[in-house]
């Protein structure tokens, strides 16, 4: 009897070690997004629709540096302007859009493409983006290890620096002027669309909004309608990851983001949210960036 039970005892640990090996294996995949280096894009290889330029900049303590990418539609711009996105994780951003794509956004009000992206061949730097992005106060510990906290200086850098330098000779509707970022580029979105109206319609990707004891939904919550005039916040999640490995998975956050942008809505401010069910957290990052293109672009007849 007691080899039976030690057999068995021996089999529940053996599957246990197996799950939680599983588990772990399924949270590192998550928290590492593939880090290959990268191919040609779309600016290198050509399009029919788009002509491509490229901008560097640098950061004003030299620590981080941008590339940034620029896409024109070949048209005349219409009367008012052209609308135009800035892009976050600019370098993943620009391995995303394909000649295709580039076609369906061309057939309606085409935007103009501002990928901000870093010098490097890899799709994201990450240890730069994890200061960009990042408000003041970020601990160290939620960032794996890296220095955050300098969203304010990069704010200032796209907005007073980068935006001028590669808007200068194209009409650009500023009613139109869109930011888009996922994940801690989702954060920076958020942040901007409380502290900034340089960009009118903000599209935020599966932020971290668990962190700080949901501070930043407790900062978006109290937003008046005055505060927000002129400007419009779209925040999509995906729900594919939620039982293990994504910030976002706490007991609670789905409901509470949604209740946050409802009530925002019914006060009066211009807030849409977007569930895109079964879709993970790396997934979100091309369905999120294609979804707001086509919602600034007016190829999107159904508002997200």
């Amino acid at each position: 009897m007691y080899r039976e039970n030690g057999f068995m005892l021996y089999r529940f640990h053996a599957v246990r070690l197996a799950a939680l090996l599983l588990l772990l294996a399924w949270q590192t995949a998550y928290a590492r997004p593939d880090m290959a280096p990268l191919g040609p894009n779309i600016a290198d290889r050509g399009s029919a629709y788009y002509h491509f330029t490229q901008k560097q900049f640098d950061s004003r303590d030299g620590k981080r540096h941008y590339n940034v990418w620029t896409g024109v539609p070949n048209k005349s711009a219409p009367p008012g302007g052209f609308p135009v996105l800035y892009m976050l994780d600019g370098n993943a951003a620009m391995d995303k859009l394909s000649e295709a794509f580039l076609q369906q956004l061309f057939a309606a009000n085409p935007p103009v493409l501002v990928a901000v992206g870093y010098q490097t061949d890899l799709p994201f730097d990450l240890d730069s983006r994890a200061y960009d992005y990042t408000p003041p106060g970020t601990d160290t510990q939620q960032l794996r290890g890296r220095a955050g906290g300098g969203s304010n200086a990069f704010r200032q850098l796209l907005e007073k620096s980068i935006a001028p330098a590669v808007e200068k000779g194209i009409a650009i509707n500023p009613a139109q002027r869109g930011l888009w970022g996922h994940s801690y580029g989702g954060l920076f979105v958020l942040e901007s669309w409380l502290s900034s109206s340089f960009f009118t319609t903000t599209f935020s990707a599966v932020p971290s909004l668990a962190r700080n004891d949901f501070q930043l939904l407790k900062t978006m919550e109290a937003v008046s309608p005055q505060q927000a005039v002129g400007k419009h916040l779209y925040l999509m999640e995906g729900d594919g990851d939620r039982r293990a490995q994504d910030e976002n998975s706490e007991s609670g956050v789905l409901p509470r983001v949604r209740s946050t942008l409802a009530q925002l809505d019914q006060h009066g401010v211009p807030a849409t949210y977007r569930l895109f069910p079964g879709l993970t957290h790396g997934a979100m990052f091309a369905t999120s960036l294609q979804a707001a293109l086509l919602q600034l672009s007016q190829a999107e007849k159904q508002p997200l």
